[in-house]
């Protein structure tokens, strides 16, 4: 129960590593405020863990400001939430690439400006967590738009650490191999794409919601105390070959 008496506003917290997160820190006494954008999610996840849900469309800059101002106060961060679409580069369209960057760099700068500027008046500390991918570091193809997001908000997570850190408010991203998600399902669903990948990682397996979540729970926790702008992966050995 090592976060009972906390709160934590947690992004994307409908599917996926969110939802794994949010389950697997109610467990442990936290109270969750979750967010993401769709309300069946939201009631399901309410009736499992008693969360708090508020529902927004994170690729709204001015709707995604209001509900982390609703959320608020929390003691922790995880922006969670993310999309992607599958696109050559050369296919890739100025809608999908504005899209994908709302959801997966400014939505989280947005919730994490409000989250810090509320913790910074109160005099509080806190800590920030921001769920990137292993395709921050590699250009997969098909990927474009998705791989840049996620290289962003490593560098934003890089100068939030660095400005958030003399506050008090530690902030980390990690970043995750593939991970068993109905969003990963979609874009690794070829044999053959699966299997290059698979044999790139020395563990020989892609990653499950609950192996994210712990990582993300003790980024929060006390015990990385000292812990501040990593981008850490969490990828079976991927990084390594």
């Amino acid at each position: 129960m090592e976060f009972e008496g906390k709160s934590i506003l947690l992004t994307g917290a409908g599917k996926g590593i969110g939802r794994a997160t949010a389950k697997m820190l109610a467990e442990r006494g936290a109270h969750v405020v979750a967010m993401t954008r769709t309300r069946e999610d939201l009631d399901t996840l309410e009736g499992e863990i008693g969360c708090r849900s508020i529902v927004v469309d994170l690729a709204n800059a001015e709707a995604t400001r209001e509900a982390a101002r609703a959320a608020l106060p929390v003691d922790y961060l995880v922006n969670c939430a993310g999309t992607t679409a599958l696109d050559p580069f050369l296919d890739v369209s100025v809608e999908t690439f504005d899209w994908i960057h709302a959801v997966n760099t400014r939505a989280p700068m947005i919730v994490a400006q409000e989250y810090a500027r509320d913790r910074i008046a109160r005099g509080l500390p806190g800590a920030i967590v921001n769920v990137s991918s292993v395709s921050s570091f590699i250009g997969f193809a098909d990927h474009a738009a998705y791989c840049a997001s996620k290289g962003a908000l490593d560098a934003l997570t890089r100068v939030m650490a660095h400005e958030l850190g003399r506050h008090g408010i530690r902030v980390n991203a990690i970043n995750p191999t593939v991970t068993l998600t109905p969003m990963a399902t979609k874009a690794w669903s070829d044999p053959v794409k699966a299997e290059r990948m698979l044999s790139r990682i020395p563990l020989g397996r892609f990653a499950e919601p609950e192996d994210i979540a712990e990582v993300i729970l003790f980024l929060l926790s006390d015990r990385a105390a000292m812990l501040n702008g990593l981008a850490m992966p969490v990828d079976g050995g991927f990084m390594i070959n």
